[in-house]
């Protein structure tokens, strides 16, 4: 027996998720059309302020249409954390159902949706001024250098963090400093579920075929490029305060035109360049969405991909009819 829609969508959030260029926001669109949803964005670039064309960031008016979460959250010289996401995220689930709507989250940071799931580690809040102090020390001596301190203190951390990872490498080093124990240390404490009793129902939208996604990646791109993304990119390499150790700037499809604008590369060069990272930046979406056991697996490629995201929407809340 189907149990009552109400207490369904109490207790399942869904996660409408996909590899790039896979059609989650036209998903997202047909769903907000037969249910009250209100979408919680699961995207680690569209966080940033002022970077709209290269994320495929929702236009205005599709914002209009019925409300998104955790867009423009931050400047490009922030970072954020899947930690951040996973409570900012679960917050929003209970204000979401507050208002009798359907929280949705919808994106392909998989990190996110680990976070999410799985639930966090304790560990130590942000620290301003040990921040500043290794920003500093990063400018004078560099990443690397960084990086080979904490494999001094921290080598199972360092281990699996690339030298140049400023984001993690310095999140580990201010763990250390500020708490005198290691990131792995604490990590090595059981995760703390941060819904707890909710389920998680996963509809992900990939490829039967790679390559079309791949020759659809490349159109978008140079859509993206007739849309002005290099003014886009030139206006945040104009301001002085941005630089490529940034996770804003080492986005996908920004870091090439960064590049470009530093005289590291012609043009063409850098749109090549950043159609293969997006290339691959898929292809690890892909492999995340594989080792993920529980997923309601549709063919983005289909001609009917958005009405069995509906079908399996309904399926899951047990609402076949939602607001029509």
């Amino acid at each position: 027996m189907t149990p009552p829609a109400d207490s369904v969508r109490t207790s399942t959030l869904i996660c409408l998720t996909g590899p790039t260029a896979s059609g989650k926001s036209a998903a997202s669109l047909a769903l907000a059309r037969r249910w009250p949803i209100e979408v919680i964005v699961m995207d680690s670039a569209t966080i940033y302020r002022g970077m709209d064309i290269g994320t495929a960031k929702p236009t205005a008016e599709e914002q209009a249409q019925f409300p998104h979460h955790l867009l423009d959250i931050r400047d490009p010289t922030q970072s954020y954390s899947a930690a951040e996401f996973a409570r900012d995220a679960a917050a929003l689930v209970h204000d979401i159902r507050s208002r009798g709507h359907i929280p949705v989250i919808c994106g392909g940071t998989l990190l996110y949706y680990k976070a999410l799931r799985e639930g966090l580690n304790e560990l130590p809040t942000s620290d301003p001024a040990t921040r500043r102090q290794l920003d500093d020390e990063a400018r004078a001596r560099g990443w690397p250098a960084l990086h080979a301190e904490l494999a001094r203190v921290d080598p199972a951390t360092a281990a699996r963090l690339a030298p140049n990872d400023s984001q993690r490498v310095q999140r580990a080093l201010e763990i250390w400093r500020s708490s005198g124990r290691t990131m792995s240390d604490w990590l090595s404490h059981p995760l703390r579920p941060v819904l707890p009793g909710w389920r998680f129902a996963t509809i992900s939208l990939e490829p039967a075929d790679r390559s079309v996604l791949h020759d659809r990646i490349g159109r978008r791109y140079q859509d993206m490029m007739a849309a002005g993304l290099l003014d886009e990119v030139r206006a945040l390499h104009q301001r002085g305060d941005l630089h490529p150790g940034l996770p804003s700037i080492r986005c996908v499809g920004y870091r090439q035109l960064w590049d470009h604008l530093e005289g590291r590369v012609p043009l063409e060069d850098a749109i090549e360049r950043a159609i293969a990272a997006t290339r691959q930046l898929a292809k690890r979406q892909l492999t995340w969405l594989r080792a993920m056991r529980e997923r309601t697996l549709i063919d983005c490629l289909s001609g009917q991909a958005t009405d069995q995201v509906v079908a399996a929407f309904a399926e899951m809340t047990g609402d076949s009819h939602g607001t029509d």
